[in-house]
């Protein structure tokens, strides 16, 4: 079913497309001083802008048009594709595949994340034709990073695998293909089939479950029948998650966190018990302890000793106030305040100290892993600093958030596959917050030049500020844009063929101190077109120090 509405809003987007281009408006021709010849010897005239929303300044007059980001998101200059027949569902973590590997210099590729390939070379062409037709893992490929360490090549050890979702096979041979991620995956051995192509045994990583604050670190009281070892002691486990506090049975509260406690850290966590309780009660002598701002609780009295302050238990109540007559004033005067801590225990509801007591770690300790709790720090600060897309829909889902900033967000490749290695959720959640937070400017990797700023991020496309996209020749970019930037000389003139952005011209921008190409300048073809210009980026080419 999502499938069908996918289809059909790709289908609607075409039309908006063929609509744009019949409209009678006026476009400023631009000159294309490129002929073919000189585009077959520029490999590094591609790149392709990660999907992601157009950011509208709110000045547009009646006649102007603002980008459409959706189009971007489309890949429309691979042209029309097909879907594939055989699709692959998940498989369970641990099983081991072998599929043909695609080895992508400068590229990271995370589970939901859409990838463009252009198909060329004939030992590729023979693996997507392995791929689209192997049995085991039926249209599936592996996507591992290159990168480049002097005059050597490097490989990562860590990749994802992609389905082959629509292709189209070109009247040279050649194939035009666009795949998602699916599931990440470490290399355990590879190898060059009699194809050409190389093939890997891979191992699907098997994700953790996003977990919650343990409810047992934070849950209630010990009640007295069990610390007065009337019933034998519960055992406390520290790996239950937090489903849903408020809808836990009472039968739950019984586990006893006390018992999994050492002498040493019982006298440490009753003296702080001890102090909490005392402070609370420290009031004037005779005043009696108010409880108009709790909650009178009809619950079994507690464990003195689980109190710390109190000395005997209600069961004696009568019998301590009897031997309290003819005692010294030091002696009345502590009866007195025993008898106050045993009325403010009977008559207050203690969910306000629940938090101290049980727990052996301070309450922020247990929330730094609590996927939930980071999730919803990590869709605020991406609200606040990116805006575009909307990350609500996945604050349920931390697992699968922690994947789409990872893919989007705008930072170097070695970052990102960063990311990717990271096990599990909360850690890899924890470092995407770090990195909103600390993001700021965006330097060459070559001369450390700033040559964009966070402020001055677009986005063009409905996916986010971060894509990738590929060009004729076969060579994948992944992009950030950006409304202006820094020390980047352009090289040539504007070329309207093979653009990724439907009605934008592109220049090959190089950096303007060390000369290296970090991407491209796009500027409209229409006057109308707004944004009028605009800067990508090449994830290759950033610097890890974004501050």
């Amino acid at each position: 079913m999502d499938d069908e509405r996918i289809r059909e809003r790709e289908r609607l987007q075409i039309e908006q497309i063929r609509e744009l281009d019949f409209e009678e408006l006026q476009v400023e021709e631009v000159d294309d001083l490129h002929d073919s010849d000189s585009d077959d010897n520029n490999d590094d005239l591609s790149s392709f802008p990660f999907s992601s929303h157009a950011q509208a300044s709110g000045n547009l007059g009646d006649d102007e048009l603002m980008f459409n980001p959706a189009l971007a998101s489309l890949h429309m200059y691979l042209g029309e594709v097909e879907d594939t027949q055989n699709r692959v569902s998940f498989v369970d973590g641990g099983t081991v595949l072998k599929i043909p590997l695609f080895y992508l210099e400068g590229v990271v590729l995370f589970p939901e994340a859409t990838l463009p390939l252009r198909i060329i070379q004939p030992s590729f062409l023979a693996a997507v034709e392995r791929a689209l037709n192997q049995a085991n893992a039926p249209s599936t490929i592996g996507v591992i990073r290159v990168y480049r360490e002097g005059a050597q090549f490097k490989y990562a050890s860590v990749g994802t695998t992609a389905e082959i979702r629509q292709y189209r096979r070109l009247g040279d041979g050649s194939f035009n293909v666009i795949t998602r991620g699916q599931q990440r995956f470490r290399l355990k051995h590879r190898w060059t089939d009699v194809e050409g192509f190389t093939c890997g045994e891979v191992q699907i990583v098997d994700e953790d479950v996003p977990l919650r604050t343990p409810r047992d670190a934070f849950g209630k009281l010990v009640p007295l029948s069990k610390l007065r070892g009337r019933y034998p002691l519960g055992t406390a486990s520290l790996s239950t998650p937090l489903r849903d506090m408020d809808a836990q049975s009472e039968a739950n509260s019984e586990e006893s966190f006390e018992s999994a406690l050492s002498p040493s850290e019982k006298r440490l966590h009753y003296s702080v018990v001890d102090s909490i309780f005392c402070n609370s009660t420290s009031s004037d002598d005779d005043q009696v302890v108010s409880t108009s701002t709790v909650q009178s609780s009809g619950s079994n009295p507690y464990s003195l000793r689980s109190i710390g302050c109190l000395a005997s238990s209600h069961d004696n109540e009568n019998e301590d106030e009897q031997s309290a007559i003819g005692k010294t004033p030091v002696s009345q005067e502590k009866y007195q305040k025993q008898n106050r801590l045993a009325s403010f225990r009977q008559n207050t509801d203690l969910s306000r100290f629940r938090m101290t007591p049980r727990a052996f770690w301070p309450f922020w300790a247990y929330r730094m892993f609590d996927s939930y709790y980071l999730a919803q720090r990590a869709v605020d600060l991406w609200k606040q600093i990116v805006g575009v897309p909307n990350m609500e829909a996945f604050v349920n889902k931390p697992d699968i958030l922690s994947f789409s900033i990872a893919s989007k967000i705008p930072v170097s490749e070695s970052i990102r596959q960063e990311l990717l290695e990271l096990d599990g959720v909360s850690y890899r959640l924890q470092r995407e917050i770090e990195l909103l937070e600390s993001f700021d400017r965006v330097r060459c990797i070559h001369c450390q030049t700033v040559i964009a700023r966070r402020k001055d991020m677009l986005v063009m496309s409905n996916e986010g500020p971060l894509g990738a996209y590929v060009n004729p020749h076969g060579y994948v970019h992944e992009i950030m844009t950006f409304y202006k930037a820094n020390d980047i000389a352009l090289r040539g003139r504007p070329v309207k063929k093979d653009s990724w952005f439907p009605g934008y011209a592109w220049t090959i921008a190089n950096c303007a101190t060390c000369e290296t190409q970090l991407g491209w300048h796009f500027t409209a073809t229409n006057k109308k077109l707004k944004p009028s210009s605009f800067w990508a980026v090449r994830g290759s080419q950033v610097a890890d120090d974004m501050r």
